[in-house]
């Protein structure tokens, strides 16, 4: 927030704040303003069209006009937009450059990334205990957070199914090892533990709430709203799945202050060039690497590796080396799709570990002779 729009309620911008504005956006639509266009916010995109909080209340406005046809240029649920006043249709003429984008690959074989959400402060990742944890996909979550460029939050969802609190301990040390530098936090949404403290963290700014189907998002965004403005259907019995009761990205202003982006679960979370957030979520085996005997250690074979010899004492877990390794390489493959030098230099590690393949080949032949 800022003290300009605070001390002025006059201002034409003034019910924008509730939703983020401040001087610093203020500066980015200037130009805009002199064309006579209005400043808003996106709170909800649906086939082509969108719905946009303005000056002027809850405006519907086309999107056609902003770059359609590149995945990544769209407009988006988090957006601040410029839009037409007038008009049948109205237009989104432009948006304003992005603080932050939290960005997946599609779920198609093509080489183009999705955008879930824009200029987030908080990504807030929803786990559900009434299963048995997936700390694999906990990972693959944060290290999409942290390349947002959000601060990432782990929610441990319907911690009234637990038995006891020192289960409940247990499972939020498990994920903490998961998540280093990440608050774990977890919440009963009937029956309102770690409510208040979510609240207030979320209070600070925008917060996007991601999770598979079922991990209990839409129940979460009604308990901080404090009314059911989302749809929520059971989750099946049998696997705890839920039902894609919210089927586009929502943005709802939270009665504390600050607002929170709602999402569809999420089957598929592909990495989109997230190298910098995989490192992030990993962040004690690159701690490790940095005293490996080769500055390329691959961290498989090779003589005086630091990160294998942490495994072999127990002091790094297997699981999260092999984890690590997995999400490298399906963050280099998406990477490869549109970088000619990442492709060449896969090519060229394939060579050379054929090479090594072969010549370990023949000095096993030349010992069997």
């Amino acid at each position: 927030m800022t003290s300009a729009f605070l001390a002025f309620p006059s201002s034409p911008f003034a019910a924008l704040v509730p939703y983020g504005w401040d001087d610093v956006w203020a500066d980015e639509f200037a130009p805009y303003a002199t064309e006579g266009l209005l400043a808003g916010r996106v709170i909800r995109v649906d086939r082509g069209q969108c719905d946009v909080v303005t000056s002027d209340g809850v405006l519907r406005a086309d999107t056609a006009f902003v770059t359609p046809n590149d995945p990544m240029r769209v407009v988006c649920t988090g957006d601040w937009v410029a839009v037409e006043p007038a008009g049948n249709p109205r237009y989104v003429r432009t948006y304003l450059p992005r603080r932050t984008a939290f960005v997946r690959s599609t779920s198609s074989k093509r080489s183009e990334g999705q955008i879930l959400a824009a200029n987030v402060d908080y990504a807030v990742v929803a786990v559900s205990l009434a299963l048995e944890l997936d700390l694999g996909r906990v990972e693959r979550f944060l290290a999409l957070a942290w390349e947002s460029g959000a601060q990432p939050l782990v929610v441990l969802t319907k911690a009234d199914l637990v038995p006891d609190a020192a289960t409940l301990g247990h499972l939020v040390q498990d994920v903490e090892k998961t998540a280093p530098g990440v608050p774990v936090l977890p919440v009963s949404s009937s029956g309102g533990e770690g409510l208040d403290v979510l609240a207030a963290v979320l209070s600070g700014g925008t917060s996007v709430l991601l999770g598979q189907s079922g991990a209990g998002k839409s129940t979460l965004a009604n308990a901080l709203i404090g009314e059911d403005v989302m749809d929520v259907r059971a989750a099946r019995d049998v696997d705890g799945k839920g039902r894609h009761t919210t089927t586009t990205r929502n943005l709802l202003a939270l009665p504390g202050g600050g607002v929170l982006i709602d999402t569809p679960g999420l089957r598929g979370v592909g990495l989109w060039d997230a190298e910098t957030g995989v490192g992030q979520v990993f962040s004690e085996i690159e701690g490790l690497a940095a005293d490996c005997r080769f500055h390329d250690c691959a961290h498989e074979a090779e003589p005086g590796c630091a990160v294998l010899a942490a495994v072999d004492s127990g002091v790094l877990p297997e699981r999260r080396l092999a984890s690590y390794r997995k999400l490298l390489r399906e963050n280099q493959r998406i990477v490869a799709k549109t970088d000619a030098r990442v492709r060449a230099e896969i090519r060229r590690d394939w060579k050379r570990k054929g090479a090594e393949g072969r010549a370990a080949m023949a000095a096993k032949r030349g010992r069997w002779h």
